[in-house]
């Protein structure tokens, strides 16, 4: 007997929290449905969405629960003294939206979308995509303003969540992307980049432009109707259009250049042959294509693809720089400093390369060294000894002019000052070791 009264008390505990559930979900409604939104209605609103939340057990009363909490900042943001300035107004939205409220008020819209769809019942839908169309504008300069103060990552959360409350909003998907790249987030860039390709997003299109005669400045237009109407009201001239050129290279550049700098190079390898399909000329792929063999220890390959870009680009003082720098590292010296001085000539205001011309040339100096220390006070060892000596202070003349011109293109460039110190404390030029450090 016992246990049947504690089995219908669970049973009338159930009916009692569904039905309070029911009726504050019934409220919540009424609240959220209301033209104007007063302090009083939103703190009852938020102490319903605080009771509902754990007694939902239904499906549809989580979904509801969760969506009448997410839109919470929303309703804030309706709430809003309209009589404030500007800037006091922008200030206290940002107390409601941030990139952490706009990702769930985006999975808990689209949670909602996906729910109506399953049951046909549209009780929200049209309002979702109202709402949606009505604070894009606003989470654009939102995301916008993040992106200025080179808050890049959130800046690409928010334009991440705004891309999943409209799939079709592909451009918004690409920008999250770049933003993503800004702040390091590599991962979040891959996916979006991905998923662009994936969709065969060019990015292709028409700008239709025309100058603000308020600010003098050009105003893009979503379409050529709108801003021809903006002139015909007086308040722009000058129309004109321009064609956005496809995106679709540079998507999938960008994809093997994340691959390689995660280091997964064979992925990268079959993301960069994709990619120069796409561009067969682009020497920054080309480039990129020898970065993969470089890592991967693979010189001849290397080098193979650094010559192919400079037959497109044959004065590129990076490429040939980076020639210099392979040579030397595998032990081809003459050929390495053929290269530097090329960068030189080309581009005389190249510091790196008189830098490392000077290393190469005052490489030897070690092995002299090391052989000068082997030698006995014997007059033979002492004649070799001077001989040895000359040989460096010739190693040593030859790199100083090299690093002066370095010195003089930077000066407060300190790995050239210590060098350039180096280098006269050894010849002895005893007024130009004081002449640098008085520099510092």
């Amino acid at each position: 007997m016992k246990t049947k009264q504690i089995l219908i008390a669970s049973i009338l505990f159930i009916s009692f929290t569904s039905f309070a559930q029911k009726e504050e979900l019934k409220a919540l409604k009424k609240i959220y449905a209301k033209d104007e939104i007063k302090g009083e209605d939103l703190s009852e609103y938020k102490s319903l969405v605080n009771k509902v939340l754990p007694l939902a057990i239904e499906e549809g009363d989580k979904v509801y629960a969760n969506f009448y909490k997410c839109m919470t900042p929303i309703l804030e943001s309706l709430s809003i003294d309209k009589s404030m300035t500007p800037i006091q107004i922008q200030v206290a939205y940002l107390k409601f939206l941030n990139p952490k409220s706009i990702s769930d008020i985006a999975t808990g819209l689209n949670a909602t979308l996906e729910y109506e769809k399953k049951t046909g019942k549209k009780i929200q839908t049209d309002d979702i995509y109202e709402t949606i169309t009505s604070f894009r504008p606003e989470l654009l300069n939102y995301a916008d303003a993040l992106g200025k103060n080179k808050n890049y990552k959130e800046a690409a959360n928010v334009l991440y969540s705004i891309y999943q409350l409209d799939k079709k909003d592909l451009e918004t998907l690409y920008y999250a992307a770049n933003f993503a790249i800004e702040g390091q987030d590599y991962e979040s860039s891959l996916a979006y980049y991905k998923e662009l390709k994936q969709k065969n997003y060019t990015g292709e299109g028409t700008n239709y432009i025309a100058k603000n005669i308020a600010s003098n400045l050009d105003e893009s237009f979503g379409s050529k109707e709108t801003r021809d109407n903006m002139v015909k009201l007086g308040t722009h001239i000058s129309p004109r259009e321009e064609k956005n050129p496809s995106k679709k290279g540079e998507i999938v550049r960008n994809i093997a250049l994340i691959l390689i700098q995660q280091d997964k190079l064979e992925e990268a390898k079959l993301a960069i042959a994709d990619a120069r399909k796409e561009n067969p000329n682009d020497v920054n792929l080309i480039t990129s294509e020898a970065d993969i063999y470089l890592k991967a220890n693979d010189i001849v390959n290397y080098q193979k693809l650094i010559n192919e870009a400079l037959e497109k680009n044959p004065n590129n003082g990076v490429l040939i720089f980076n020639l210099g720098v392979t040579s030397a590292n595998a032990g081809k010296f003459d050929e390495a400093e053929k290269y530097y001085r090329k960068v030189i000539e080309i581009q005389p205001t190249y510091v790196d390369a008189y830098t490392n011309l000077a290393d190469l040339i005052l490489k030897p100096d070690s092995k002299i060294v090391e052989e000068m220390n082997k030698l006995t006070t014997s007059d033979k060892d002492t004649k070799k000894y001077e001989a040895l000596k000359i040989d460096r202070q010739k190693l040593f003349s030859k790199a100083m002019p090299i690093l002066e011109k370095a010195h003089e293109l930077e000066p407060k460039n300190d790995v050239v000052k210590s060098n350039l110190k180096s280098v006269y404390s050894f010849l002895e030029l005893t007024d130009k070791v004081k002449a640098l450090k008085a520099e510092q």
